[in-house]
């Protein structure tokens, strides 16, 4: 069976996400805000611009009309960075029907409230739209290629997670379901977060061992917010939190690893943006971590730190040596 889908948001990710549901021989439309993009998409029949070289599917098409991809199909999978994803629900509910349903591949909070967001989605339209979010260890380029990926579906609904699911599985882009979408949204958003601390420790030639120290505390800072969210630790052992905290710790098509190391190197906050030329999701979801950190008292020493080397201008390497001189303590506290 094949479907029909929107995908909302044409950089790197929503893209290889496009390219992955046509290639299956599903109906799949693209949009992008800007005409312009758009329109070299439409003449060069790939994304030029962050996937050169892959060529779209011929299923795959294009439009710069957020009415007509709105309106192309039921199922709308967002890919837009988090601070723009509620106004892009705002802005597409004038277009779509009570049978809607909405999905997206979008890491962080609402910077406004620390809001997950499926709780935007309950917000905007109703806590009954069925709501799914996709996430795990994949970087666009691989999964475009074709890549063998696996990603973890979590869904308010099981029928929606299964029929998104089906749309994207392949031999090669593996999907699994879980109902606990708390748990794969906070693992999403707060390991963009750790991968800036690992950059910055590699940017200081700290080396290996100081990265895995940072991803398994990282990992205790996660479940510990999520716990506090409402979320299963047992969902963070898997794709969607452990595997997506490595990934993006430890490789250097990860944006927020790459900002990081360009700290840890001596270069300033915006110098570092400007090199890397695309959303650094990590940059807001640090201030949105540290303040639900704050609201429900958990210890987030490395998020802290980050935090502070973002919006205090704390040196770097002050940063990491305010946590090797932390009190010594159990490891499982």
């Amino acid at each position: 069976m094949t479907s029909k889908i929107s995908v909302l948001g044409a950089g790197s990710w929503g893209t290889a996400l496009a390219i992955q549901a046509a290639r299956n021989g599903n109906q799949t439309m693209l949009w992008g805000h800007l005409p312009e993009h758009i329109a070299n998409l439409a003449k060069d029949r790939q994304n030029k611009r962050y996937l050169a070289g892959l060529d779209f599917p011929e299923t795959l098409e294009l439009t710069d009309k957020l009415e007509v991809a709105a309106q192309f199909s039921d199922i709308l999978l967002i890919s837009v960075p988090s601070h723009v994803f509620k106004q892009t629900l705002v802005n597409i509910k004038p277009f779509v029907g009570k049978q809607i349903k909405i999905a997206w591949a979008s890491k962080g909070f609402n910077p406004e409230t620390g809001e997950l967001l499926h709780q935007i989605v309950a917000n905007v339209f109703s806590v009954e739209t069925p709501a799914a979010v996709l996430s795990g260890p994949s970087f666009a380029q691989e999964v475009a290629v074709g890549l063998p990926t696996a990603v973890t579906i979590a869904a308010t609904q099981q029928s929606f997670a299964d029929q998104l699911a089906q749309i994207m599985h392949s031999p090669r882009f593996r999907t699994y379901t879980t109902n606990d979408i708390i748990s794969v949204q906070v693992g999403g958003a707060v390991k963009n977060v750790l991968a800036i601390a690992a950059g910055i420790a590699d940017g200081l030639s700290f080396g290996a061992n100081t990265r895995a120290a940072l991803v398994t505390r990282g990992i205790a800072e996660i479940i510990r917010l999520n716990t506090a969210l409402g979320g299963q630790q047992e969902t963070l052992m898997g794709l969607a939190g452990l595997g997506d905290l490595i990934l993006t710790c430890t490789d250097n098509q990860s944006r927020n690893r790459r900002f990081g190391i360009a700290l840890g190197e001596g270069k300033g906050r915006q110098q570092a943006i400007q090199e890397i030329g695309q959303e650094v999701e990590g940059i807001s979801a640090a201030k949105e971590t540290y303040m639900l950190a704050k609201k429900h008292a958990i210890d987030m020493p490395i998020t802290e730190q980050t935090y502070r080397v973002l919006y205090e201008g704390l040196a770097p390497l002050s940063a990491v040596q305010n946590l090797l001189q932390r009190d010594q303590k159990s490891e499982t506290v």
